[in-house]
C-alpha cells in the first residue's frame, strides 16, 4: 500500500488536491487517512522526490503506521487503479550524462531492456551458473588476490560508463592511482627529499569497496535510485561458490561473497578512488594537522615531513581508525617507517632526494640492453615474453623517466639491441 501510494502521489503536480485526488483513484474512493498521509508528505517534501521513490515508499509506510487509525484502515482499502509516473533526475551535481530511467539507461548503453537485465544480473545467474558461458566473468586466482576480469560485452558496457559518466566525476586531490596527469612519480614526487616517509597499505582494496558504497557515490551524482541501483548492478559482483574454494583464508572470501568492486573492471579503479574521496579527505586533514604531507596511489597510503617517533606511532594508529571508520583496514605487515638516512622506497622509487628506480634496477636492466645488443633479442629474453622489444621499451620508458643521463644512456642500448643482426628469434 505504501509503495503503490507513493508512486501514485509521483504522478501529480505536487499540489494538495492534486495529491488527494491520486490516492483517491488508487483507491476507488475517498478515504479519511489518506489526506493525513498526503499532509504528512507535503510538510517532510517541499517538491516531489521524483528520483527517489523508494525512500518516498518507505516514508510514506512509515506515517501510516504511525498515524492514528491509518493503519488500521489501509489494511481494509484495495488498490483498485495503480498509477505509476516514470522516474527523473532532479539535479545533477557534475557534469555526467542525465539518465532518467531504466529505458533511457538501456538506451545510453545501446542494449534492450532484456540485455540490461542480464548484464546487471538481478537474478544473480552469474553467481550461481555452472556453465562458463553464462559467466560474465573470468576468474584467476594468484597469490594474494582474485582476478575478475568482465568478458567483452559487460567490459564494453563498463567501459563506457567509465569513459562517459566516471570521467566527469573529480577524484580528491591527494589520489594519483588510475587519475588521467597523475601516477606513480607524481605519487612518489611529492614526497622526496623529506626527513620521515610512513607508508601504509589498504588490505583487500577493491572488495572492501562494497555495492551499498557505489550505490550511495550514483546517488550522490544525482542519478535516480532505479538507475543507480541498475548502474552499481552493472559495476559490481559476487564470486561464485566455486571460485571462492581457492581463497587463501575465510576474511577475503567472506569479503568476496558480497557484492563488490571486481579487481579487473575497467570502472573499479575509478570507483574505488571515487568511495574513498571521504577517506582521503580525513587523512589530509590528519596530515595537515601533523604538519605532514599525504597523498595515495590506490591500496598505497604514504605521509612524509618532520616526525618524531612517538608522534610516529600516533599517526599509525590514527591512520588506521580512520581507515576501519570508512569501511578499510590497513595492512599490520605492511607498515614502513623510512627516515633519510633510510633508503626511502615509495612504489618501487627511491625518493630519498628525487623520484629514482633503485641502482640495482637500472644496472640489471643495462646488462640485458647490453647482452641483446651483442647477442640478439632471442638470447637475452630469457624469461620468454611473448614480445620482448616492447617489455624492454616500457622498461626503459619507465626507469628513464624524468633522468635525462640514465634515459640517453638506456635509449642507445635498446637502439643497439634493436638492430642488433640475430633479432629474427624474438
Amino acid at each position: 500500500m505504501a509503495t503503490a501510494l507513493a508512486d501514485a502521489l509521483l504522478t501529480t503536480s505536487w499540489r494538495r488536491k492534486a495529491m488527494i485526488g491520486a490516492g483517491r483513484a488508487l483507491l476507488g474512493r475517498p478515504t479519511r487517512w489518506v489526506p493525513r498521509v498526503v499532509d504528512a508528505v507535503a510538510a517532510a517534501y517541499r517538491d516531489a522526490p521524483a528520483d527517489r521513490p523508494r525512500e518516498l515508499a518507505r516514508f510514506v509506510a512509515e506515517i501510516i503506521r504511525t498515524t492514528p487509525g491509518a493503519r488500521r484502515q489501509s489494511r481494509r482499502t484495495v488498490i483498485r487503479h495503480r498509477l505509476v509516473a516514470p522516474t527523473r533526475t532532479v539535479r545533477m551535481r557534475w557534469k555526467t550524462p542525465r539518465i532518467d530511467d531504466l529505458a533511457a539507461l538501456a538506451d545510453f548503453l545501446a542494449v534492450d531492456g532484456d540485455l540490461l537485465d542480464w548484464f546487471a544480473d538481478r537474478r544473480e545467474i552469474n553467481r550461481h551458473a555452472r556453465d562458463e558461458p553464462l559467466r560474465h566473468y573470468r576468474y584467476q586466482w594468484l597469490p594474494h588476490r582474485l582476478i575478475e576480469a568482465p568478458k567483452p560485452r559487460l567490459r564494453a558496457i563498463q567501459r563506457r560508463l567509465l569513459d562517459h559518466v566516471l570521467a566527469a566525476i573529480p577524484v580528491h586531490e591527494r589520489a594519483h592511482g588510475f587519475v588521467a596527469g597523475r601516477g606513480v612519480h607524481t605519487f612518489a614526487g611529492s614526497h622526496a627529499g623529506r626527513a620521515v616517509l610512513v607508508s601504509m597499505d589498504l588490505r583487500a582494496f577493491f572488495s572492501s569497496i562494497t555495492a551499498p558504497r557505489v550505490y550511495a557515490m550514483f546517488r550522490q551524482a544525482g542519478y535516480p535510485e532505479p538507475v543507480a541501483h541498475a548502474l552499481t548492478a552493472l559495476t559490481t559482483t559476487r564470486t561464485p561458490a566455486r571460485v571462492l574454494r581457492g581463497a587463501p583464508d575465510t576474511t577475503r572470501a567472506a569479503m568476496l561473497r558480497q557484492p563488490h568492486l571486481p579487481q579487473g573492471a575497467p570502472t573499479s579503479p575509478a570507483l574505488a578512488n571515487l568511495c574513498a574521496f571521504r577517506l582521503d579527505r580525513r587523512l589530509t586533514g590528519l596530515a595537515d594537522r601533523f604538519g605532514l604531507h599525504y597523498s595515495r596511489y590506490a591500496d598505497d597510503l604514504a605521509f612524509s615531513g618532520t616526525l618524531g617517533e612517538r608522534r610516529t606511532l600516533d599517526l599509525i594508529s590514527y591512520v588506521r581508525g580512520i581507515a576501519a571508520e570508512e569501511g578499510f583496514r590497513a595492512h599490520p605487515d605492511k607498515t614502513r617507517v623510512r627516515r633519510r638516512a633510510d633508503r626511502q622506497l615509495l612504489a618501487g622509487l627511491v625518493v630519498n632526494s628525487r623520484p629514482a628506480v633503485p641502482r640495482e634496477e637500472y644496472d640489471g636492466l643495462r646488462a640485458i640492453l647490453h647482452n641483446a645488443g651483442r647477442h640478439g633479442l632471442a638470447a637475452a629474453n630469457r624469461d620468454g615474453h611473448p614480445d620482448f622489444a616492447a617489455h624492454l621499451a616500457g622498461r626503459v620508458a619507465w626507469m628513464a623517466h624524468q633522468h635525462p643521463a640514465r634515459a640517453a644512456k638506456l635509449h642507445n642500448l635498446l637502439r643497439a639491441a634493436l638492430t642488433a643482426p640475430t633479432t629474427a628469434g624474438s
